[in-house]
């Protein structure tokens, strides 16, 4: 089976050959990838900063959109020929010509989705899902904070929020500005000015936001100036500040649910969220895919395609 990843952790990023997969579960379906997300979170795998529950010599890959080509006996409900994306763990190695997944995790594909949008848009849409409904339970009038929002994960992080009924702030560099104000965004500052916290605070009459989701990596505790006393604030890229003034602080990890990826994939086909396909790579190519998604060049989200 073709498939780009790594023979050892820490090697570059390289074409494979790996055996074809194996039997499928009871629960499991077999998906014929055809386009797979790349993100900064692969470069963790590949470093071995996240075990993903596999060892090279492995694709990597954890998101993934396709088309079932056989399925298990006891997923009922799925059929051969169901275009479908899913983020799969503990099963991997979506940047390969066949992924194995559980039928629970997998959502049906609308058909105004693309399949790139499709294959990208599982774990950041996921991550956004979990950080406002669940870690923050953002509420309806609520002022939020998304530091960090020019990214694939910030931009759904202030859709979501939005979406919520949340007052939204939103961190960028002023090249973004206006694309975020399209997303949701109430107010949008550049977070080059040291002082933008104490700007974020003069925004809310000096009390400072009900809850913030950091996705802008080393900067939750520049993002913890910004929150009320009392309030939240939940961090994706794993520096959660020590707590003060009463503020509940929480590292947020993705989780795989497919009964979630199904909500936000119709939303994403109704307009009601938005994600934009940056760069589109072969398979042949991911290690120059890898690059574009750990550097941030990539101008949106980034995929390969056997």
């Amino acid at each position: 089976m073709k498939a780009a990843g790594v023979s050892a952790y820490g090697e570059p990023v390289g074409a494979l050959e790996l055996p074809a997969p194996r039997a499928l579960r009871g629960d499991e379906l077999l998906i014929e990838v055809r386009a797979a997300g790349v993100g900064n979170w692969d470069e963790f795998v590949r470093t071995d900063g996240w075990d993903v529950g596999a060892a090279p010599p492995m694709a990597l890959g954890v998101e993934a959109a396709g088309v079932v080509v056989a399925v298990g006996e006891q997923a009922s409900g799925w059929a051969v020929g169901a275009e479908v994306l899913t983020h799969p763990l503990p099963e991997q190695g979506a940047w390969a010509t066949y992924l194995i997944a559980p039928a629970a995790l997998a959502a049906r594909k609308p058909p105004a989705v693309s399949w790139e949008a499709a294959g990208a848009f599982p774990v950041p849409a996921l991550t956004a899902e979990q950080v406002i409904a669940d870690t923050l339970a953002v509420g309806d009038g609520e002022r939020l904070l998304v530091n960090g929002a020019a990214g694939v994960t910030g931009r759904l992080l202030v859709g979501r929020g939005a979406l919520a009924g949340a007052e939204v702030i939103a961190t960028a560099s002023p090249a973004n500005h206006d694309r975020l104000r399209a997303l949701g965004a109430s107010h949008v500052l550049d977070y080059h000015p040291a002082g933008w916290p104490e700007q974020v605070r003069s925004l809310t009459g000096g009390a400072g936001v009900d809850a913030a989701a950091n996705a802008a990596p080393g900067a939750a505790a520049t993002a913890l100036r910004a929150v009320r006393d009392g309030g939240r604030l939940a961090t994706i890229t794993s520096d959660p500040p020590q707590p003060e003034r009463g503020i509940a602080i929480s590292s947020a990890y993705v989780r795989p649910d497919g009964e979630q990826l199904q909500a936000l994939v119709e939303m994403l086909a109704e307009g009601m969220l938005s994600l934009e396909v940056g760069s589109a790579f072969a398979l042949d190519d991911a290690a120059q895919a890898l690059a574009a998604a750990v550097t941030g060049h990539g101008g949106g989200a980034i995929v390969v395609s056997p």
